[in-house]
């Protein structure tokens, strides 16, 4: 009877300890700040795929988050902490990211969101055999960035100039630019690039611009801490200046931006779920695929037409997966 007794004291001890060791640690870091409605809403997509594969914070997965990192002095320090954590993974948002993150590992494995071009930026060796200890998900490929003019133009026929907004110091960027500058002659569009790195360099530019006419605005894909971080301000520049713009996230339409035509934003931070579940049950990065986006939506904000003066084509808006009223 004592041994029995013994033993059953011992069993759910042991059982406790052993349910602490299954408790696992992974990282997450972004630009963008924990009080940003976007980043809020990728990050509950994130957690209710972890959660639907029985993945789930303060039971058996604790995640360290470094978020808001806005200079590359702010952004060196969040990675160097967190690769100091030594989590069992480390998710990675956008490009700007990347690159000092894998200077500080190749050892960790690292799961991108968000990145454009892992290839040519030397992040993977390529999509199909990643190589190397990253994999993830990318956005835009640059190719597609052509699409934003044709819509531009379908919405607003009168646009001969386009401000195309981007991070000059990413290679996304300079690719997305060169796509745009492909297209725009094609349909009678002449483009000025504006870096979007300075509230106040948006601020000048931009208004220099829009005292010609015919003059409408290209948002291009920088990642978290790009566009997105300054997106209040270009939705209210285009607003008072009057001119049209095309946005690469749906969440600029739904604050008052007149068209977007992009990825689901949210798809990639579910499907990066089951590459955090495989990653974690032991397969490698080197051998899990990159993926490309499989959903693409067009959102248009019919208050904003209207008051640009503008009549959204029916062909279009028969197009659009969410019309705002």
């Amino acid at each position: 009877m004592t041994l029995i007794g013994g033993a059953a004291v011992a069993w759910p001890l042991a059982a406790s300890a052993q349910q602490r060791e299954q408790v696992r640690r992974i990282g997450l870091l972004s630009t963008l700040p924990a009080d940003d409605p976007e980043w809020q809403a990728r990050l509950a997509a994130l957690l209710q795929g972890l959660q639907a594969l029985g993945w789930t914070v303060g039971s058996n997965l604790r995640i360290d988050y470094r978020l808001g990192a806005e200079s590359i002095e702010r952004r060196r320090q969040h990675i160097d902490e967190m690769v100091k954590l030594a989590p069992e993974l480390i998710i990675a948002n956008g490009t700007s990211i990347m690159a000092p993150l894998l200077q500080a590992t190749r050892t960790l494995p690292i799961l991108f969101v968000q990145v454009t071009d892992p290839v040519g930026s030397g992040f993977v060796a390529s999509l199909a055999r990643p190589g190397g200890n990253a994999t993830g998900f990318t956005a835009l490929e640059y190719g597609m960035s052509g699409k934003w003019v044709q819509l531009l133009k379908e919405v607003a026929p009168l646009v001969t100039r386009a401000a195309v907004l981007r991070d000059a110091s990413l290679p996304s960027g300079s690719g997305q630019l060169g796509a745009i500058q492909a297209v725009a002659p094609l349909l009678g569009v002449e483009v000025s690039p504006v870096d979007v790195r300075d509230g106040a360099e948006i601020e000048r530019v931009v208004t220099e611009f829009a005292r010609s006419p015919n003059g409408g605005m290209i948002v291009t894909s920088s990642g978290l801490g790009g566009t997105l971080r300054h997106r209040d301000q270009i939705i209210a520049l285009a607003a008072r200046h009057r001119l049209p713009a095309i946005y690469p996230v749906r969440s600029f339409v739904s604050t008052g931006g007149l068209i977007s035509w992009a990825p689901d934003p949210m798809d990639p931070y579910r499907r990066a779920a089951g590459y955090v579940d495989r990653i974690l049950k032991g397969e490698k990065p080197a051998d899990l695929a990159v993926q490309a986006p499989v959903k693409f939506e067009i959102a248009v904000n019919l208050k904003t037409a209207r008051a640009l003066g503008l009549g959204v084509p029916a062909t279009l808006l028969a197009r659009a997966d969410e019309v705002i009223e």
